[in-house]
């Protein structure tokens, strides 16, 4: 199974409307239009849809070598506020070994403003995801 087929799988990143937009070895990035329905009671882009855009490209990312990783540690600093329209996140491998790898996630606007800044760790099974079935 292809990872653009694989990350298919992520229903919650197809309801938020979480796109993916390049994918390749250890790097990805995916966008995500902000519209009212992402938006929190102050009228600005909502931390968990940002941590969401931020997030399905780090799976990408992870898993772009072809074997499962999940993520086991992943945190955020939100830097600037965001309103409706595109955000993208850019992620790309800090370090990878047989278990273990970190990855960074940028996510910017428009302007390429940094918007927040996404660190995470996965643990790298031996699993290939050419043999997950579900």
């Amino acid at each position: 199974m292809e990872i653009k087929e694989f990350l298919k799988k992520d229903r919650l990143s197809e309801l938020l409307g979480v796109k993916l937009l390049e994918v390749s070895n250890g790097k990805a990035k995916a966008g995500l239009v902000i519209n009212t329905e992402h938006l929190n009671g102050l009228g600005i882009a909502h931390g968990g849809a940002i941590f969401s855009l931020a997030d399905f490209a780090f799976a990408a990312a992870s898993n772009s070598h072809g074997n499962i990783a999940v993520g086991i540690n992943a945190n955020i600093n939100f830097v600037k506020a965001a309103g409706k329209g595109l955000l993208i996140a850019d992620a790309f491998e800090v370090s990878r070994s047989c278990k273990l790898a970190t990855y960074t996630v940028n996510i910017t606007d428009t302007e390429n403003d940094l918007i927040a800044t996404f660190q995470g760790t996965v643990y790298r099974k031996k699993d290939i995801i050419s043999d997950i079935s579900c």
